[in-house]
């Protein structure tokens, strides 16, 4: 299987001294096309970390990453913001929805800031595919945490990204609708062929995942 998503020797360490915090130490990983890898591990762990760093929103102190067998940290500020917005969809725990634009706007939001024309049968058929057909002119505010979080997976999906990187997607959600969360990620990324990295605390959900990556103390401590 091609490896889409790689760490090497990566490493990010805040302050010094005794007050020294090894957040990443040393970690190496791969990740294969079309996998669900869940990153799981105790609060202050690294792992959150660790996803920032393979997402580009961090830089690290030393060590690479690699999408698609592309360095992203030798490129420059512009690049690396262009990279992210054409290969990574991200999702948080707090939905990062714009509230002064609609449904249907936060999700084209990718394409607008890449000058893509929306394919509305494709807008229109994740809104479908996330039950929100309804609410596509709905603000944020008049959603419900698991609306808010299905219009995140939506803008997410919209440009075709190599990687979604989920960073605690149902935190803020009851067990079952975090559970309906999970399953429509699942579903979406076998749909269109993309990697999935999930950070959770919810061993429900490793347990049907591709591969799981525990952390401790920002290092990788088993591997299933």
């Amino acid at each position: 299987m091609e490896v889409v998503v790689k760490t090497e020797d990566l490493v990010k360490y805040y302050g010094t001294g005794g007050n020294l915090v090894k957040a990443v130490n040393h970690v190496d990983l791969e990740i294969e096309r079309g996998k669900f890898t869940v990153i799981m591990g105790r609060s202050g762990s690294g792992k959150s970390t660790l996803l920032h760093l393979i997402g580009g929103l961090d830089k690290p102190g030393s060590g690479n990453v690699y999408i698609e067998n592309k360095n992203i940290f030798k490129y420059n500020r512009d690049e690396l913001a262009k990279f992210r917005r054409r290969k990574i969809g991200f999702i948080f725990q707090d939905y990062n929805l714009i509230p002064s634009l609609t449904v249907w706007e936060n999700i084209i939001l990718p394409l607008g800031l890449e000058n893509i024309i929306p394919d509305k049968k494709k807008i229109e058929n994740l809104l479908d595919k996330t039950g929100l057909s309804d609410k596509k002119d709905a603000m944020p505010e008049t959603l419900s945490g698991g609306q808010k979080q299905r219009c995140a997976i939506a803008r997410a999906l919209v440009s075709g990204p190599a990687v979604i990187l989920a960073d605690e997607p149902t935190g803020n959600l009851d067990s079952q609708t975090g559970a309906e969360i999970v399953d429509l990620l699942k579903q979406s990324v076998e749909e269109y062929k993309q990697t999935l990295i999930m950070i959770t605390h919810d061993e429900s959900i490793s347990r049907i995942a591709d591969m799981v990556y525990f952390i401790e103390d920002g290092r990788v401590v088993e591997k299933v």
